[in-house]
């Protein structure tokens, strides 16, 4: 970790197994178990069934995590209308050799499977990662840091992140700028929308 930022959040770091939290949800309580964010290099597809042509496969750059979600008193359908989840993704910054650009995304899920795991993702990518890293191979190496937050009816139940203490994301810091150029995208926005549909909690149609 660049001294910069680990100067700047005034923490130690350390990686978390998982973390839990329990919160009140307009009368029913919230028991969140997660893991922190996994990473994971996807080449561009190409699909079967169409005419093909000549490119290269690039490669996305997937944050995942797993969660599991139980309300109490339990819903007869076992299912959650609606979990938000904020991401926060600290990268390098091009412009700034010492500094990191600070990425946001809310994704809102609806119908949420409740006492099973189900999996939320953001995605990087192959042209944002090319334009913080300067190279068609960074991937894993372009983050620095990766929170999120878990809301249930808006209040938040759960956090995590890959290194470091959960809400490093709301420490002021002269080395982390908030960007909107480079843009965190959800599985629906990029070529994997249709990939591995079971695994993850639909995603309401207002945040496409």
């Amino acid at each position: 970790m660049h001294a910069p930022l680990r100067k700047s959040i005034c923490i130690a770091a350390s990686v978390a197994i998982a973390f839990l939290a329990m919160g009140t949800t307009y009368g029913q309580a919230a028991k969140v178990t997660s893991d922190p964010p996994s990473f994971d290099n996807l080449p561009s597809p190409e699909f079967p069934g169409v005419k093909n042509k000549s490119f290269k496969p690039l490669n996305w750059l997937e944050i995942e995590a797993r969660l599991n979600i139980i309300l109490s008193p339990m819903p007869l359908s076992k299912t959650c209308e609606k979990v938000s989840i904020k991401w926060y993704v600290a990268v390098k910054n091009p412009e700034k050799p010492k500094g990191f650009l600070l990425l946001t995304k809310t994704i809102d899920h609806v119908n949420v499977p409740l006492g099973e795991d189900v999996y939320c993702s953001i995605f990087l990518s192959p042209a944002s990662l090319r334009r913080i890293s300067g190279t068609d191979n960074a991937g894993k190496n372009a983050v620095e840091l990766v929170g999120y937050e878990v809301l249930i009816n808006g209040e938040k139940v759960a956090q995590g992140t890959n290194k470091n203490k959960p809400g490093w994301w709301n420490t002021a810091s002269e080395s982390i700028s908030r960007s909107e150029t480079v843009p965190l995208l959800s599985k629906s926005e990029t070529p994997f929308r249709d990939m591995w549909w079971d695994r993850y909690p639909e995603i309401s149609v207002e945040r496409r």
